[in-house]
């Protein structure tokens, strides 16, 4: 019982950790082009998050179930408690220094590292795990390509309407760019916050406190709570680097990425996928500049984003094969 009290606080943490790390960049575009202040933003986000992680659960049966077999693996408990200290020292170092990485990643690379660490390699589920990166490596591409495309479909419906002077198209665009960074929002939480749920199954049925891959509703409660809470406490240093450093965003485009990123995860959600909402929006944003100036796209910090999204799976697996190492040496 103990040992499970652990785990379900360290997910709650995680959660909390992903709240104001991840959310930073749902909300960035909206904060950028001065359609809701950083404060309402956040609030907005945060209500908007609990909303959405506390009505699905088809993610978190995926990551409870696809990366390994909890019915049958053995020291469950022990290995998602490396797992998350792993996560969590991961999203901690990536926002101290204002890079933003993807939770869904660390979390995936350490649980597989993890499952290494503490029952071999033949634990791992190699065609759930590879699925899943399948996936995550995807949807940045898909994101990119869908928010070319949607943009430039609304430059051309703007163009059919007539000509409209550029500060009643901002004035426009701004006032549906609320609707939207609300439904990006919304659409974090339903696949985000599942991942710590998915976290607290796979724990509690590794260690015999539950029969079958369900999400309770105390888990649903709690870790939407802890993201919401987290969301409310903002992420001002990722919201400057999605929002300043990749490109000048406005309201057109800004609405365009947040209507873009919500469909790639509401897809995904709808089909119990795992994204990385950081890749999402961050490429939906390039992709949407990209169709307005290829050229002002600040490809050098592009790079960066990219190689640290490249390394995350790698480093955190081996992060996670060294705590648990630790954990078994010293307890």
């Amino acid at each position: 019982m103990t040992i499970i009290i652990i785990v379900v606080l360290l997910a709650l943490i995680f959660d909390f950790i992903n709240g104001f790390h991840d959310t930073a960049n749902a909300i960035a575009t909206s904060v950028s082009t001065k359609a809701l202040t950083p404060r309402t933003a956040i609030m907005y986000a945060a209500v908007l998050n609990f909303v959405g992680a506390i009505i699905f659960e088809g993610v978190a049966k995926n990551v409870g179930g696809s990366i390994a077999d909890p019915f049958q693996i053995e020291n469950g408990l022990q290995i998602v408690i490396a797992a998350l200290i792993s996560a969590i020292a991961w999203n901690l170092i990536t926002w101290y220094f204002g890079i933003p990485s993807s939770s869904s990643h660390t979390l995936i690379g350490s649980l597989a590292g993890a499952v290494f660490a503490g029952a071999g390699l033949d634990a791992i589920n190699w065609s759930g795990f590879n699925k899943i990166i399948i996936i995550l490596i995807l949807s940045p591409v898909i994101a990119f390509v869908v928010g070319y495309i949607v943009l430039n479909i609304i430059r051309w419906l703007i163009y059919l309407l007539g000509n409209r002077s550029p500060s009643k198209v901002n004035r426009s665009f701004r006032l549906m760019q609320i609707v939207s960074a609300g439904a990006q929002a919304f659409s974090h939480g339903a696949n985000d916050a599942q991942k710590a749920m998915g976290i607290i199954v796979f724990a509690l049925i590794a260690g015999d406190f539950q029969t079958e891959l369900h999400v309770p509703f105390w888990v649903k409660a709690a870790a939407a709570t802890a993201m919401g809470l987290g969301t409310a406490f903002g992420g001002m240093k990722i919201i400057k680097t999605v929002s300043k450093k990749i490109i000048k965003i406005e309201p057109m485009n800004g609405f365009a990425s947040d209507l873009t990123s919500t469909l790639v995860l509401q897809t995904a959600t709808h089909y119990g996928m795992p994204l990385s909402t950081t890749h999402v929006i961050t490429s939906a944003i390039i992709g949407t500049g990209s169709a307005v100036r290829f050229r002002s796209i600040n490809w050098g910090t592009v790079g960066q984003m990219i190689m640290t999204w490249v390394i995350t799976i790698p480093i955190s697996m081996v992060l996670a094969f060294v705590i648990y190492k630790l954990m078994m040496m010293l307890f």
